[in-house]
């Protein structure tokens, strides 16, 4: 699990999806950062890592990413760190199409070389 900053090479992406799930990677993305971190086996531990790093809980937005789909189908926007914003309690998935919008564009910022 890591704080990521800058786009990730392809070994790396594969890397991290091989450490917990071998075809997906746990995201958390912060959207006043615009940065993310990703790995591990819950979103809740990368949310952690970036409230550690100085992230505001109401920046952070769980997902995950599955390098080996197309293009189009690579972010699912479902975590259960989802339902601590007032706008999306009652739902895992990231309601907002804005908000979905910003972090798929994150995600794919890091994520491009897959």
């Amino acid at each position: 699990m890591r704080i990521v900053r800058e786009p990730l090479k392809a070994d790396e992406i594969q890397a991290l999806a091989k450490e917990t799930f071998g075809d997906m990677i746990k995201v958390v993305v912060d959207l006043d950062r615009e940065i993310l971190a990703a790995g591990g086996a819950l979103h809740s531990d990368s949310e952690e890592l970036l409230l550690d790093d100085g992230s505001e809980q109401d920046d952070l937005w769980g997902a995950n990413y599955f390098p080996g789909k197309a293009s189009g189908k690579r972010v699912e926007y479902t975590s259960l760190i989802n339902q601590h914003h007032p706008s999306n309690k009652t739902s895992q998935t990231i309601a907002d199409p804005a908000v979905r919008e910003r972090v798929s564009a994150i995600i794919t910022r890091y994520f491009e070389h897959v």
